[in-house]
């Protein structure tokens, strides 16, 4: 049989899951390795689905890359594992069924994990081991993100010329996680070169109907559909999928009315499932035409109003200087409004509020920057870590902060939970701090992580971290980089204690558009400058700030005196490089920052009254 031309005629039946049954049979370990250790199970799954009236078997090989097979110690195995998937079903399909080598995606959500050229090398191991046992296509499947999928696919079409199905996956009905709409994605797959364009996973029946109601029949190329079996639910520590097969019976005659000319299923789909669909199907003639839904999709270009001047934007041409100030450990915010209105008066332009820095639990940043913004007409720079919420809750906080006209962030990826007053508690980082920045960026193009329109655009102004106290300063710039390419529009460095220092960020940085707050931390005594050079990541103090310091060890106000003199001078030397400072409050004392603001706010003015009489 040929491929191509069964499936001008007819719609051909694919394979339900694999994972499902084996899952469900209490496996334990690496699915892929099966094909190897116990090839008779993966032989009789697939033989049971041809059974079911399955056209198209798919290899045991869905995550049988470097990457992933690198986490059971088996990334040695690539090749004979693909090999063996494509043999195994090979020996199931006789003469009855088409076999297609499996290949699924490497990235998740986190996208900053893994890079395209990673990704190349894998997939091309991957696809060359299959292209070896001389499968009857290709199959592309679960794939969210799409300039992976159009990545991979551009590999496989200038390496074979076997029938390809490339398959995405959505969180939401239309929408890929980029906002690209499922038809321009499919579109574009098959500009690219794919036989069968469709998606599989994630969704059931009824959400993927609805999907491609919205979607044309494609010029060239074909639609493919693998639903799941339903949304999952969670029993006793298990997934559980209840959509019955004879609902798959129903809903298959509802895919062939949107046009699918291939059918399967995918997670906890079984036999029983594919069995309803070929029932169904039996000898109906693909859909030839069809009429397409047009979602109309209004988002708010203009955005919530906002008339304060960006940070960023006022950096680029005057002195700005940031201040932070720690949200309170307990109840009780009168000493904290105090030093916000102190920081003010003396010449800030922001407070910044630190997000449970040190993984410490403090008042919520968001409700005291809306007290602040409230209070004082100030707007604050709100910071934003990836430690303690999961992409959900990040997107929740997100749109409450923007419904509440707190539009000042900085991402930051967070102390580990382990360093904090509860090191038990779970670090998240379902998003890195790059992933974060794009998905603000996102936003502000009006759109969630799954690409659903939010309604509006929100006008986040979005800030990044920087840390200059690394052995390879052009490692560190080389970060600041990719994080203006995913969207920051600004930075604010850890703190600096070295003139010298404070040259070479200047020397490295100088380069750069984008403008950056440079960190001073005034120093309280010998112990919080030794506690800092030693204990807390990303702050290290040069030899001659310790010994200042230490010299002044048993004497408080000395000590004091001795740190503000520090900061002084570390503040106008990065006063004469950079027009952003960041001033960091040690401990709640808001008097040592707002001292240090009053000292640069003077020099500026007698600089400016000297310019005035020079001209």
């Amino acid at each position: 049989m040929d491929f191509r031309h069964e499936l001008q005629k007819r719609i051909l039946i694919g394979e339900g899951a694999m994972g499902t049954l084996l899952y469900i049979n209490g496996i334990d370990q690496c699915y892929e390795e099966l094909n190897i250790l116990e090839p008779e199970r993966i032989e009789n799954i697939h033989a049971t689905y041809v059974e079911a009236g399955a056209d198209i078997l798919q290899s045991n090989t869905y995550g049988a890359n470097y990457i992933k097979l690198k986490r059971y110690g088996l990334e040695d195995q690539v090749s004979k594992i693909n090999r063996k998937g494509i043999e195994i079903a090979r020996k199931a399909a006789g003469k009855d069924a088409f076999v297609f080598g499996t290949i699924g995606a490497s990235r998740s959500f986190r996208k900053s994990d893994l890079n395209l050229e990673e990704i190349k090398r894998s997939f091309r191991e991957q696809l060359y081991s299959l292209l070896m046992a001389q499968p009857d296509g290709i199959i592309l499947e679960t794939y969210y993100d799409l300039e992976e999928i159009e990545t991979v696919l551009e590999i496989a079409r200038n390496e074979t010329q076997l029938p390809i199905i490339a398959n995405v996956s959505l969180h939401e009905i239309g929408y890929l996680q980029n906002g690209v709409h499922l038809s321009e994605a499919l579109g574009r797959l098959e500009a690219i070169g794919a036989d069968v364009v469709g998606v599989n996973c994630r969704l059931g029946p009824y959400h993927m109907i609805r999907a491609l109601e919205e979607v044309p029949l494609p010029a060239q190329a074909h639609l493919a559909v693998y639903p799941n079996a339903s949304l999952p639910d969670f029993e006793d520590g298990r997934l559980v999928y209840a959509a019955v097969p004879e609902y798959f019976e129903t809903s298959a005659l509802e895919l062939r009315k949107q046009g699918a000319r291939v059918i399967g299923g995918c997670c906890g789909t079984t036999p029983m499932h594919i069995e309803a669909i070929k029932r169904a199907i039996g000898s109906l003639k693909p859909v030839m035409e069809k009429t397409v839904k047009r979602r109309k999709i209004e988002i708010n270009d203009t955005g919530r109003k906002d008339t304060t001047v960006a940070i960023a934007e006022k950096a680029k041409r005057e002195r700005t200087i940031l201040i932070e100030l720690d949200p309170p450990k307990k109840l009780g915010i009168e000493d904290f409004m105090a030093g916000v209105d102190a920081l003010y008066e003396a010449g800030a332009d922001s407070i910044t509020l630190a997000d449970n820095s040190l993984a410490t639990p403090r008042i919520s940043n968001g409700a005291l920057g809306m007290l602040i913004k409230n209070n004082t007409g100030h707007n604050p720079l709100i910071h934003l870590t990836c430690r303690d919420r999961n992409l959900i809750g990040l997107q929740s906080h997100l749109m409450g902060l923007d419904t509440v006209g707190l539009n000042e962030i900085l991402v930051v990826t967070g102390d580990p939970s382990k360093i904090g007053d509860f090191p038990g508690a779970t670090s998240v980082y379902d998003l890195s701090s790059f992933d974060l920045i794009s998905l603000i960026k996102q936003f502000n193009d009006g759109l969630s992580y799954s690409g659903q329109p939010l309604g509006q655009k929100t006008n986040f102004r979005i800030a990044a971290a920087f840390n200059p106290n690394v052995r390879y300063l052009a490692k560190a710039v080389e970060r600041m980089e990719k994080k203006i390419k995913c969207g920051a529009q600004s930075f604010l460095t850890q703190p600096i204690y070295s003139e010298s220092q404070i040259e070479e960020v200047y020397q490295a940085t100088r380069h750069l558009e984008t403008p950056i707050f440079l960190g001073i931390m005034p120093l309280t005594s010998s112990r919080n400058a030794e506690y800092l050079h030693n204990e807390v990541p990303g702050i290290k103090l040069s030899d001659p700030v310790r010994k200042a310091m230490a010299a002044a060890a048993n004497d408080p106000v000395k000590a004091r005196a001795e740190g503000m003199a520090i900061a002084k001078s570390l503040a106008e030397a990065a006063a004469d490089r950079f027009n952003g400072l960041y001033f960091i409050t040690p401990f709640l004392r808001y008097d040592m920052t707002a001292e240090l603001t009053k000292h640069i706010r003077t020099i500026d003015s007698k600089r400016l009254v000297e310019v005035a009489a020079y001209e």
